[in-house]
This record gives structure tokens, C-alpha cells and sequence, in this order.
């Protein structure tokens, strides 16, 4: 759980969040700190005011300054509420734009980290992080430094005017001031563990609300909605519990305030009288000096429980940078050369591969030589090893040892974006985008023209059905595709593809999705696309993939056979029995 354990701690993260996103801000901060003095001043002046206008006004019935005094407490108070507006409004910027920035960053690690990291990271957490966390820090900038700013200045000129009024009634008002800030520091360390556990839970019913959302269907046919409300109802719960704790940590200043302040008020008042008594105080002193008492109470407040304030940004921060931090274990390097393909020859060099969250290796020991040009298939059960190693292709996973080459470069020694500008995949898990279907095939290449977005469709076998929707190439398709058919979906996909126009394709259960006159007719545009290019399969249906180069047969991570489909079916027993469950 990323909490903040110590001072130490606290110093180094808003240090941190200082030098690498506040510091750029400096200039609304002096702005806004120029405003919050005016605002201090405006506040200490109307206390001020009130000496003069019962001396003069109550007691010397001074017609002119009956005039002029108000006038003056009306520009007192215009001004600290033009200032106190102007100060807000650089603060807020300041605030939403860090909040802002730390959203681009969790993007950016989202979009670049390595497949790895994120499969061990569920969505929810990231959305928690952008929601929640960035909210806090938000929070932290736009309120609390202009509490700091603004409240810490009105104190230190209405304790200047308390004194200048009265020093012995000052000093007797100052017995507030530790005590407020004792209360803070005690308060201060439970709201950063509650709002670290707030923060969690609401990570947790985040990736809950994904996880319904995405299997809606399955709720429904298993008829599972009273059970997972229910879950939905204990992790809401959890998460109010939380909520509350919070805000009771956060209001639990108040009372104690509000008594150490009647204390306060009703001491002060009986030693007022006892000064007034032996004539060492006015009454227009003491109206003065009792009007900055009692404005001087608010910011005293707020700047008592501004260490929570702190501790809830800070703890949001640390959670942020964490994310922030994660090292990414496969990321593009600039400085390394360009993939140069010419016949786009590919080789595993005994090659072993385990996922991080298994001890038992995917793949172990994998030798592969694909002619450029060729088609070559992976088959055997599930778990074989077969995705695993087209994952590997594109350095979606690094492989434990051995080097996978293209033209004899290693893939790990070229630069990252250049291996992959020559991949095209389709892939069985098919990801579309909650935009046009122009939109989602020209993903691929976004200055395509319409005429090769039409001729990729129409080789995908896309083109007529997108005829007879709504409005054509730009009907939206909703989230992931959810208006289209599973064949549609699939069909848009290897349009998006085509498009691309890459030299070497993976396929991975490309045509799982279709009819058997689909099938045919993407057969044969896959025969089309495929032509010259180095092309690797994945499929359970093996009638698509007889008239491939080469067929690997994998079993238990490792390869049992190559060959052809007619030198399997004769020496391959395993390929053999695939294949004769599939006639039956």
C-alpha cells in the first residue's frame, strides 16, 4: 500500500512534485501570492476600521468621517473579494493543469510500458490513478497552497494588528496557536493511511465496474445479477466506509477547535474587562482588536487541518509517481538502428520463454528458420506455446534467452518502432474503437486515402456489409464493435491490417470468427495479401492452413514436428489426430 511513513518521506514527495511540475507554475503562484497580501490586508484593514468609526463615529460624532469610514470598509472589503477571486482563479489553473499533466503521464506509461506490466496491473488501478489520485494532488495545489498563501498572511497581519491594539490581550489570544498545531499533527497521520486505503478501494471497485461492464452478457446468461450486486454492494460499501472515515478524520478539527475557542473567547472577554477596568484598553480598542480575534479564527482553522490537506496530495503523489516510476522492460530506443527488411527471413534461436507469473516455462528451447516469403503455421492444443511465440515477434514479451532475427538482426539490437511498422497482426482477440468504421480500419495508417481503405475492405470482404450500414464507412460501431457481428468485427480487423501494407503478418485464429462462405472468401484475400510476405498463423482450424510452407506442431511448450500437411498426416501422429477430430 503506497502510504507516507515519515516527515522525511512527505518532504522528499512534495519536493519532488515541486521541481517537476509545480516549479514551471511559479509565475500564477506569485500572482495568486500577491493577491492572497491583498487579501490579508483588506481583511486586517476592516478589523482596523472599527477603532476609528466607534471612536469617531459613536463617540465624537464626527459627521465627516460618518462618511468617509464606510466608504473606506466598503473598499476594504472590495478589494479582498476582487483579490481573493483573481488569486483563486491562478491557483485553480495551476492546480487543474498539474492534475492535468499527471493524466498524460499515467497515459503515456499505459501506451508505452511493456505488455508485461500492464497484464499485472488491472485497468481499474490505472483509472483510480487518473480519477482519484490526480484529483487529490489537484486538490492539494488549488486549495492548500492558497490556504498556506493566503491564510498564513491574514494571521500574521491581524496578529500584527492584535498587537498593535493591545499586547497583553495578544499574548493571551497567542495560547491558540500550539494547540492548533498539535491537533494538526496528530490528525495529519491517520488521514494519510485512511485516504491510502480510500484510494485502494476505489481502485478495487473500479476494476469490479470494468470487470461487470465487460461481462454483461455472461451476468445475464448465468443469471448472476443478484450475486454480483451483492458484490457490488459490498465493495460500495467498503468504499463509503472509507469515505466516511475520511471525512470524520477531516471534520474532527471543528469541535475541537470550536471549544478551545469558547475558552478562548470568554477568558479573553473577562480580561478585556478587567484591562478596560484600569483604563490600559478603549472600548474602540477593544471592538477593533475583538473584530481581528474573531477574523483570524477561519484561517486559524484551516491552516490546522491544512497538514491533512497535505498528507492526502502527498500520499496521492507517491501513488502516482510509483506508477509513474515503474521501470519499462521493453521500450524504444532511438539511438539504435533502423530494421532494414529485404526478404524478411525470420529465426528463433533456441529460444525459452516463461511468463511472470508462472514458474513453468511457455516455450523451452525453440529453434525456427522461416523463408521470407512463406507461410508458416503453428498448431497443437492450447497452452502449446503458439501465441507465445508470436507475441514474441514483435517484442511484446522478451524471451528469457536465445534472439529472434529478421534479415539476421537481432530484434532486440533495431529500433523498436521500426520492427513493428513492419507487423500487421490479427489477432482472435479483436480490439476495435468506439469511432467510425473508417476511423477504426484507417488506425492502421491514418493517411490513407478513401480508395485504399476501400480496396483493403474489399479484400477483407468488408466492403459490402459496411455498404449497408447506416451510415456507411462512418457508422460508429460502439464499444469495441458491440453494433457490429463477431464475423464483422473480424472482417474490419484484417481490413485495418491490409492496410497497413507490412511485409511480415501475424495471424493468430484469423478466420475463428467467420462463416464457412466468409472463410472462403477471406481465404482467399489472405492468399492475396500474403503473397511475397512472410506470413505466421495460429489456428485450430487446420483446413485453413494446408496449403502453408511449413506447419510447427507444438506440444508442452516445445515443437514435436515440422512439415507439410500432407508429411504430417503421415509421420505426425499428434498433427494427425488434430486433424481428424476436426473431420469428425
Amino acid at each position: 500500500m503506497e502510504t507516507i511513513t515519515n516527515r522525511k518521506e512527505l518532504f522528499q514527495i512534495l519536493k519532488r512534485l515541486y521541481q517537476e511540475h509545480i516549479k514551471r507554475y511559479l509565475k500564477y503562484i506569485f500572482i495568486s501570492l500577491f493577491f492572497s497580501i491583498l487579501v490579508a490586508a483588506s481583511t486586517s484593514a476592516t478589523a482596523y476600521l472599527l477603532d476609528p468609526a466607534v471612536k469617531k463615529i459613536f463617540i465624537d460624532k464626527d459627521k465627516t468621517l460618518a462618511f468617509l469610514i464606510p466608504l473606506a470598509i466598503v473598499v476594504a472589503f472590495s478589494t479582498k473579494g476582487i483579490s481573493l477571486y483573481i488569486a483563486r482563479v491562478c491557483i485553480i489553473k495551476v492546480g487543474a493543469r498539474i492534475a492535468g499533466e499527471f493524466q498524460k503521464r499515467i497515459s503515456k506509461n499505459v501506451l508505452e510500458t511493456d505488455i508485461e506490466t500492464l497484464d499485472n496491473r488491472h485497468s481499474g488501478k490505472y483509472i483510480g490513478n487518473v480519477m482519484y489520485d490526480a484529483g487529490t494532488v489537484q486538490s492539494l495545489v488549488s486549495t492548500g497552497v492558497l490556504n498556506i498563501m493566503k491564510d498564513s498572511f491574514t494571521i500574521i497581519t491581524l496578529v500584527g494588528l492584535m498587537f498593535y491594539q493591545n499586547w497583553k490581550l495578544a499574548s493571551f489570544a497567542m495560547i491558540m496557536m500550539p494547540l492548533a498545531a498539535f491537533i494538526a499533527k496528530s490528525l495529519g497521520k491517520r488521514i494519510g493511511k485512511i485516504t491510502s486505503q480510500a484510494s485502494v478501494q476505489t481502485g478495487v471497485f473500479m476494476t469490479f465496474l470494468t470487470e461487470i461492464i465487460k461481462g454483461s452478457r455472461m451476468i445475464r446468461i448465468y443469471q448472476r445479477e443478484n450475486i454480483e450486486q451483492k458484490n457490488a454492494d459490498k465493495n460500495i460499501n467498503i468504499l463509503v466506509d472509507r469515505n466516511i472515515k475520511t471525512m470524520n478524520i477531516l471534520i474532527r478539527a471543528t469541535p475541537i477547535m470550536e471549544i478551545l475557542t469558547g475558552f478562548m473567547i470568554a477568558g479573553f472577554i473577562y480580561y478585556a474587562g478587567i484591562l478596560i477596568s484600569s483604563g490600559e484598553l478603549e472600548v474602540n480598542n477593544f471592538f477593533s482588536f475583538l473584530a481581528a480575534m474573531m477574523l483570524a479564527y477561519q484561517p486559524i482553522r484551516s491552516l490546522a487541518t491544512i497538514n491533512m490537506t497535505v498528507f492526502q496530495g502527498a500520499t496521492a503523489a507517491k501513488r502516482l509517481f510509483s506508477v509513474i516510476d515503474q521501470p519499462i522492460l521493453i521500450k524504444n530506443d532511438e539511438s539504435l538502428p533502423e530494421l532494414k527488411t529485404k526478404n524478411c527471413n525470420i529465426a528463433y534461436k533456441n529460444i525459452s520463454f516463461a511468463y511472470s507469473n508462472t514458474k513453468d516455462k511457455a516455450i523451452e528451447n525453440i529453434d525456427i528458420d522461416i523463408e521470407g516469403g512463406s507461410m508458416v503455421a503453428f498448431v497443437g492444443h492450447s497452452g502449446a506455446g503458439k501465441s507465445t511465440i508470436i507475441n514474441l515477434l514483435p517484442r511484446f514479451y522478451d524471451p528469457l534467452k536465445g534472439q529472434i532475427t529478421i534479415d539476421d538482426q537481432n530484434i532486440k539490437n533495431v529500433n523498436l518502432k521500426s520492427l513493428r511498422k513492419n507487423i500487421s497482426l490479427v489477432s482472435q482477440d479483436i480490439v476495435l474503437f468506439d469511432q467510425s468504421v473508417k476511423s477504426n480500419i484507417s488506425f492502421a495508417n491514418e493517411n490513407a486515402s478513401d480508395k485504399e481503405i476501400l480496396e483493403a475492405c474489399k479484400f477483407a470482404a468488408a466492403d459490402e456489409f459496411i455498404e449497408k450500414l447506416p451510415n456507411k464507412f462512418d457508422t460508429m460501431i460502439g464499444e469495441n464493435g458491440v453494433r457490429l457481428s463477431g464475423g464483422q468485427k473480424q472482417r474490419i480487423s484484417i481490413a485495418r491490417a491490409i492496410l497497413k501494407k507490412a511485409p511480415i503478418i501475424l495471424l493468430d485464429e484469423a478466420t475463428s470468427s467467420l462463416d464457412a462462405d466468409s472463410e472462403k472468401i477471406i481465404q482467399e484475400a489472405i492468399s492475396n495479401l500474403t503473397k511475397n510476405k512472410t506470413t505466421l498463423v495460429i489456428a485450430h482450424r487446420l483446413s485453413t492452413i494446408l496449403d502453408a510452407d511449413k506447419i510447427f506442431v507444438l506440444k508442452s511448450g516445445k515443437i514435436l514436428e515440422t512439415g507439410t500437411h500432407s508429411s504430417l498426416i503421415k509421420n505426425c501422429a499428434e498433427y494427425k489426430s488434430l486433424y481428424e477430430k476436426q473431420l469428425k
